[in-house]
């Protein structure tokens, strides 16, 4: 397994450009098998979820072609309406392409989800609302079976509590529903937003993606498409935190401020010094800098995918912070592996009690999963010594070549083949 060897106290400078984000390309790639016509998707980041997602629509059918960061997918002919488990184990994504098969198709057999080892995450809602709109759905042997022959009918659906995948799931199905379906409770990602903006391009009537009710007005079919991808809110928090702990006037390059507002809020609260452009944000150290308790939120709130990274922020903050961790229950299998480099971590239950400032020292670390991976790489940037990040192949899934775009800024980092 590949390791990222890293030697800390470098300095971050220049620019490190933002890619697509990974959570919104794979609700676009999924909802490619809405039509026959092709869709052209830019802006795709080359990460391992989006690689697994892309073989999993050649396996309905699908002709996906790759130039660059640009997707051509056409699904005329799907013959094969299904998710294999050995296809997508490595993805918890798989269920975004339930509701778009059994619409197309009236028939979806999908392998439950895989992917991180940070807790539940339950597929429920997404069963409870395909059934709401008609489909007959069962669930056997590690796999999740979908049938509307009839095809689905537009109703309303109230999730019993706020999901992104499941909200996006049933998007994507109620688009090509018989009359009207309402989505309450709905989740107001960005991601959805974006998603919501590709469907309304290939034909589909919505009303209100990006808050808790969302209105879709069914179609007989949808066309093609072209669409760029948004860019990645959680890459560019992870490297803003990276310039709050090593840099100097580091910019994060080609991203959008406004989705980042949270971590903005915490940031400034902290005394980091932050200086925001239209496409940027240009961040530098700030010795001293206040510990800020932070809880973790459905958007608009904190995100649960920044939460890792944030506690290797506090590691460095002069005080003690409380985080609070609300949407998944085992999402802090990071703090071991930090407190192995010389941090201060105690936790209780779904809190953690971080203690700053620690010189941290390079250790070996092992990643348990996709942002822990994140939190020990930035903890490694300021750690006296070498560090050693072992299962790197977790950051791979949602990072774009993290390792060279550190080290063009100044890392000292390298990717040492298992």
């Amino acid at each position: 397994m590949d390791q990222f060897v890293i030697e800390g106290g470098a300095t971050l400078r220049g620019e490190i450009p933002v890619s697509g984000a990974k959570n919104a390309a794979l609700p676009a790639l999924a909802a490619a098998l809405l039509t026959e016509e092709p869709v052209v998707l830019h802006r795709i980041p080359r990460v391992r979820d989006l690689a697994t997602m892309a073989n999993l629509l050649r396996h309905t059918g699908a002709s996906v072609d790759t130039d660059g960061e640009t997707l051509r997918i056409e699904a005329r002919n799907l013959t094969h309406p299904e998710a294999p488990y050995e296809t997508v184990k490595t993805m918890r994504a798989s269920s975004l392409v339930l509701g778009p098969l059994v619409a197309r198709c009236g028939r979806a057999r999908v392998s439950m989800p895989g992917g991180c080892a940070i807790g539940t995450r339950p597929i429920d809602l997404h069963i409870l609302g395909l059934e709401g709109l008609g489909a007959r759905v069962t669930q056997t042997h590690g796999y999740i079976e979908a049938e509307a022959a009839g095809g689905l009918e537009g109703r309303k659906v109230t999730f019993g509590r706020i999901t992104v995948t499941g909200t996006e799931d049933l998007l994507m199905a109620a688009v090509l529903a018989r009359g009207t379906t309402v989505l309450e409770n709905a989740a107001q990602e960005p991601e959805v937003q974006d998603l919501a903006a590709m469907l309304t391009k290939m034909g589909a009537r919505i009303a209100g993606a990006g808050t808790p009710t969302i209105t879709i007005e069914g179609v007989e079919r949808l066309h093609g498409t072209e669409h760029t991808i948004i860019p990645d809110r959680i890459e560019a928090g992870t490297f803003l935190i990276a310039g709050a702990l090593a840099g100097e006037d580091l910019a994060i390059t080609g991203c959008d401020p406004a989705h980042l507002d949270a971590l903005l809020e915490k940031m400034t609260a902290c005394g980091i010094n932050l200086k925001t452009g239209p496409d940027s944000v240009t961040v530098s150290r700030s010795p001293g800098f206040r510990a800020v308790d932070m809880t973790t939120k459905e958007h608009p709130g904190f995100p649960t995918d920044l939460q890792a990274q944030y506690m290797a922020l506090m590691t460095q903050a002069d005080g003690i912070s409380l985080v609070t961790e609300t949407i998944f229950e085992n999402r802090f299998m990071h703090v071991p592996e930090l407190m192995r480099m010389g941090a201060s971590i105690r936790t209780d239950g779904r809190q953690a009690i971080v203690a700053g400032p620690r010189q941290l020292s390079g250790a070996q670390v092992m990643s348990s999963d996709l942002r822990a991976s994140a939190s020990l790489v930035l903890a490694a940037l300021v750690a006296r010594g070498t560090s050693i990040v072992d299962r790197v192949y977790h950051i791979d899934r949602g990072y774009e070549a993290i390792e060279q775009k550190l080290a063009a800024a100044g890392a000292r980092i390298s990717r040492v083949r298992g």
